[in-house]
């Protein structure tokens, strides 16, 4: 199975390379078929060695090593990418920030948002993840801030979420609600009622294209994919932990990456 990662025409740019990566084209197997592109999880460490080998040659790269992620802590910290890090060796941050062509800059999910951006005029990309606690606490505007300390302009930025838990998907608790509510009430515009009583349903990838529209970037888009309701394309954590009656023993996690072309 060749890899078939889902694209958008707003980061279709001059010397920008871009994939939001499915389940398809790898070589893990078991609950990690076939793409899983996380040494976090307990794969077979030579399997996600492979895969991310995978899609940094189809984004143009000389190989995985190429390939940059980061260790995700669900911040909104950023780190400006010279040079690729050994496994094993990757900051704790949510965003990454480049000029450096031939770098591969990727981040990691299973239900939280991928986020990847491009000023292809100044030649700087980023890429960010983010979840409730990232979103919130602004991981998406912290990346833009960094790509413009990198030369880009923020009117020339694209940004483009990527699959990610839906709002059909996406029950949480009132106390959830009440810590968006208190950052912001107008807030509440992304929450509607719930299946159960005490909970309501989130649009997360609604309110990350709300936060990235009041940058006035040069674009900014939502992709909807929902990856709990396609177990065939996309890992999902709820999912498992919904069909585990509880916290999945491990999980596959989908890679979403950006490139310079060299």
């Amino acid at each position: 199975m060749r890899l078939d990662p889902l694209t958008s025409e707003f980061l279709d740019l001059p010397g920008v390379r871009h994939g939001f990566f499915t389940r398809a084209g790898g070589v893990s197997q078991g609950i990690y078929a076939s793409l899983n592109a996380g040494f976090g999880s307990q794969d077979d460490p030579a399997a996600v060695a492979e895969n991310r080998d995978r899609v940094a040659k189809f984004l143009g790269a000389a190989s995985g090593t190429q390939l940059v992620t980061g260790h995700q802590v669900h911040s909104k910290a950023v780190e400006i990418v010279t040079a690729p890090w050994a496994h094993g060796a990757a900051p704790q941050v949510d965003g990454l920030v480049t000029k450096q062509r031939g770098l591969v800059l990727g981040v990691l999910s299973a239900d939280c948002a991928p986020i990847l951006f491009a000023d292809s005029e100044a030649g700087v990309i980023g890429a960010c993840h983010a979840g409730w606690r990232g979103a919130l606490g602004g991981v998406a505007q912290a990346t833009v801030e960094a790509m413009v300390t990198q030369g880009a302009k923020r009117a020339r930025i694209h940004a483009v979420i990527g699959p990610c838990i839906g709002p059909e998907s996406y029950e949480v608790s009132d106390e959830f609600v009440a810590t968006f509510m208190d950052a912001d009430p107008d807030n509440m515009d992304f929450f509607e009622p719930g299946t159960r009583e005490g909970h309501a349903m989130f649009d997360l990838g609604g309110y990350l294209l709300h936060r990235l529209e009041k940058l006035r970037l040069g674009a900014a888009e939502l992709l909807g994919e929902d990856t709990l309701a396609d177990a065939d394309r996309f890992f999902s954590y709820r999912r498992e932990t919904l069909a585990n009656g509880g916290a999945p023993a491990d999980y596959g996690r989908l890679i979403s990456a950006i490139a310079l072309a060299p």
